[in-house]
């Protein structure tokens, strides 16, 4: 089977689809990786080093899509490249459709691909394996943010995310218990603040609870107790996952202007759209903005700031995945795989996820039907 990896075309997307390891291990089984010259470089992944894992290095960007049948991915496609995909092709990569154009919807579909989303494959345990590493990393990253814009000099309170003897410590308000809530909520208890975490499902917030002996407050929050909440925070993470969907706006502008000035939002939900009102996508190179007097920080591909450590991580969570569908075939792969099949938005351009055709009213068909015709 053919693997394209093309350079990732997104401003500021540092990250690569697969690292010179993940494709070691694909070449061994003697399938054939496509990686586009530099690819990697972001990430500081040279092409001699691709070249040493048995990857063909290719000069154009038209090749690692047109020759693949997998190709590998980090971000969603933009506009300009759909004409570059071979009708037919399989796209793994976090595609976040919900917060796709529409147009870009139906190109796909046009293009009769199999679009297979990173952020919405799952185990057996119900878990996201392969968001999960770059869900952690946000979670930690979100801490490191929070404690820089804090600072004077960026515009913050400046208030040390930490504890001082004699000072009150500051308070941390994460919305959401899944993987990135966790990942923060560890490292804001390490620094010694208080921290609350709201989340809807109860099973979650006992976890984290039993997890950090009673050092987090959790919490189900109404709207009146979210009020409450961010009127006292110096930090707001927002962390709410609905796969495939677009997150909900939990926190409405009338919240933020009641934040104290100067206190900080890291809205990690921002790629499914955030939850926050008064958030907008930045850039890593112009990250922030203030409304109200809070400081915004909405990049929706923050992990592409440690681009190295992303790639590698990423790679290593998605190589199961890559290898089974290698293997048995991109068919016979979903056919064994019900973790594998909630991964799929579209399926040889037939719209399979219910969210998303949901939201821009196009007819959903039944995987397992579309499934069963292959046959």
């Amino acid at each position: 089977m053919y693997i394209g990896v093309p350079r990732e075309t997104h401003r500021l997307e540092n990250r690569v689809g697969l690292s010179p390891y993940a494709v070691s291990r694909l070449t061994h089984y003697g399938h054939t990786v496509l990686v586009e010259t530099d690819a990697g470089a972001a990430a500081k992944f040279s092409d001699a080093e691709y070249e040493r894992a048995g990857a063909q290095v290719v000069f154009n960007t038209e090749e690692a899509y047109k020759r693949a049948d997998i190709v590998c991915r980090v971000g969603l496609l933009s506009s300009g490249e759909l004409d570059l995909l071979k009708p037919g092709s399989t796209i793994c990569a976090f595609h976040h459709l919900a917060v796709c154009p529409r147009e870009d919807v139906e190109r796909l579909m046009e293009l009769e691909t199999t679009i297979i989303g990173y952020e919405i494959i799952q185990d057996s345990y119900g878990d996201h394996p392969i968001l999960a590493p770059m869900s952690e990393m946000a979670g930690q990253m979100a801490m490191h943010l929070a404690s820089y814009y804090l600072q004077n000099t960026v515009g913050g309170r400046g208030t040390l995310l930490g504890n001082v003897a004699g000072v009150a410590p500051p308070t941390v308000l994460i919305l959401g218990a899944g993987s990135v809530g966790y990942s923060a909520a560890r490292q804001a208890v390490a620094s010694g603040v208080h921290v609350i975490v709201v989340d809807e499902d109860l099973r979650k917030l006992r976890a984290l609870s039993r997890e950090f002996s009673g050092q987090v407050v959790t919490a189900v929050a109404g709207m009146a107790q979210l009020e409450r909440f961010t009127s006292i925070a110096d930090v707001l993470i927002g962390a709410i996952l609905i796969p495939g969907a677009h997150a909900p706006l939990l926190v409405t502008e009338e919240m933020v202007r009641a934040m104290k000035p100067g206190s900080v939002i890291i809205d990690v939900s921002i790629d499914q759209g955030g939850c926050v009102e008064t958030s907008r996508p930045t850039t890593l190179d112009d990250p922030t903005f203030v409304t109200h007097g809070v400081v915004h920080y909405c990049v929706p591909n923050m992990t592409a700031n440690l681009a190295r450590t992303a790639s590698r991580a990423l790679a290593n969570a998605a190589l199961p995945t890559l290898k089974e569908m290698t293997r048995k075939g991109v068919t016979g792969a979903l056919r064994e795989d019900s973790g594998l099949r909630k991964g799929v938005y579209l399926f040889n351009g037939r719209m399979v996820n219910e969210k998303v055709g949901g939201m821009f009213d196009i007819p959903v068909a039944e995987l397992d039907e579309l499934l069963d015709m292959e046959r």
